[in-house]
């Protein structure tokens, strides 16, 4: 993947600022490069030195979001760490201040012509981010298939992100966080965190 300057990176982040828009308002399959450069306030020149096509750029801003939500996940933990869900703190759900940073991206789940992959991969995402980041403890050890049970849980977490997005994020990252909590309270003891330590990341 190629390395990019700082002002390479901020052109294209207003390429996918520009384009995230332009969803929300014409939907996806009638946007045209002409349409983005335009709104982005860039040539078309400009515009192919950081992507090929439109498909392209749908491509790597849904990885950069996607990739970033994983990592936003785990920010609040050390490997490793085991947390009781009676201790829980808003610190814990930087996924849901992630979201919020980046709304104008996230909002085009609420889009039905939108990012070609972006309805399955969310909850596909929050599914392995369950999977690989979280070993979780049931309420009393009941014992569960933990496959199932984070199957489970995470298309309930993504149901509520659909359902907070929709509303116009009505509750704020903190009622939202607190309603949550008091939810996994129910059926979660504690979890420990397993992600991939931080020195480990290449």
């Amino acid at each position: 993947m190629p390395k990019w300057t700082q002002r390479q990176e901020r052109t294209r982040r207003h390429f996918y600022e520009a384009f995230s828009e332009l969803i929300k308002i014409q939907g996806f399959q009638t946007i045209t490069v002409k349409d983005i450069v335009e709104r982005a306030g860039y040539n078309r020149s400009t515009f192919y030195v950081h992507f090929q096509d439109k498909f392209e750029l749908a491509a790597n801003l849904l990885e950069l979001m996607l990739k970033g939500l994983e990592v936003a996940v785990g920010e609040p933990y050390l490997y490793g760490e085991k947390v009781y869900t009676t201790k829980l703190k808003a610190p814990s759900f930087n996924i849901i201040h992630y979201i919020y940073k980046h709304r104008l991206f996230f909002e085009l789940l609420n889009v039905e012509d939108t990012i070609p992959g972006l309805h399955t991969r969310m909850p596909l995402t929050i599914t392995k981010i369950y999977q690989e980041q979280f070993k979780f403890e049931t309420i009393n050890h009941q014992p569960v298939n933990m496959d199932m049970f984070k199957h489970y849980t995470s298309y309930g977490f993504y149901g509520l992100m659909m359902q907070w997005i929709a509303s116009g994020y009505e509750k704020s990252e903190d009622a939202l966080i607190k309603d949550i909590i008091e939810l996994t309270k129910t059926h979660i003891y504690a979890f420990e965190f397993i992600g991939k330590p931080q020195e480990m990341e290449p």
